[in-house]
């Protein structure tokens, strides 16, 4: 694209000192510093796809894995409901 510009001093000087600096032309110090300049502007690179690489978890037919919280609870009552016939035995 051909364009007509219009620089600031100071933004004129810094160009000169960076085509100097790179021993570069106009054109190419002109757009690397727009590229360095407006790189925060482009477009996020979309992200890769996660992928959760399922196993099978060797649990026995008709077990809803999405359920074993109730089947945790289950076990959790019973464990208190013998640790509690336990303690009353001990304390007659």
């Amino acid at each position: 694209m051909r364009t007509t510009l219009t620089l600031d001093p100071d933004v004129e000087r810094l160009l000169k000192q960076a085509m100097h600096g790179e021993k570069q032309g106009l054109k190419e110090t002109l757009n690397a510093a727009l590229r360095r300049g407006l790189a925060h502007h482009a477009p996020p690179r979309p992200a890769k796809a996660f992928v959760v690489a399922a196993k099978p978890m060797g649990l026995r037919a008709g077990l809803d894995p999405a359920r074993l919280h109730d089947l945790a609870d289950e076990l959790e009552l019973e464990a208190f409901a013998t640790t509690t016939r336990r303690l009353r035995r001990a304390t007659k």
